[in-house]
């Protein structure tokens, strides 16, 4: 079974360093690593305006296949929603991933028991209201918050670069049971 763990946080808080980290260092150690990334600004798209893609789209496409030697992109035309989440986990289940890494959405992950969370703070502050917000299980606490004197907490505080071994060791000890 797939291992399903979010990074949660305010913006700038160190989600993506985190994340960054721990892929780039579990796929070398030959693990299989998902990531999916909640980009909540309104207009984004993957799509960009006048390629064949977008045209297909704008021409009443619900779903449009990119397929190139390298890459596959599906883009899908639709307000999403958390059920889509579901509907992208599960299909990255039938990859056979050891681990899918979840950065953002906060609101909807934060409450969930099933899924793993590393906290990422800038401030004492940030990290107060981010775990008051946050169930069970978090691994550990990364980002800015690291460098001021920790509050008392059972969870570890995790300074990233200095300290990534220990947040690897976190995360590989939730992988090695399967």
């Amino acid at each position: 079974m797939v291992v399903l763990m979010a990074a949660v946080g305010i913006s700038g808080s160190g989600k993506t360093t985190t994340l960054e980290f721990l892929v780039s260092r579990l796929s070398v150690m030959g693990f299989k690593v998902g990531v999916i990334k909640h980009i909540h600004r309104e207009n984004f798209t993957i799509d960009r305006e006048g390629s064949n893609t977008w045209r297909f789209s704008r021409a009443g496409s619900k779903i449009t296949v990119a397929f190139s030697p390298k890459e596959i992109a599906i883009i899908k035309n639709k307000k999403t929603t958390t059920e889509d989440l579901e509907w992208v986990i599960e299909q990255l289940k039938t990859e056979q991933l050891d681990i899918i890494f979840i950065e953002g959405f906060h609101g909807y992950i934060q409450k969930r028991p099933d899924v793993a969370k590393i906290v990422t703070a800038k401030t004492q502050e940030d990290l107060a209201r981010t775990l008051e917000m946050t169930v069970p299980p978090v691994v550990a606490i990364c980002g800015l918050v690291t460098k001021s004197k920790p509050e008392q907490t059972d969870i570890p505080y995790v300074d990233l670069p200095d300290e990534g071994d220990k947040l690897l060791e976190l995360v590989k000890r939730r992988l090695e049971p399967r």
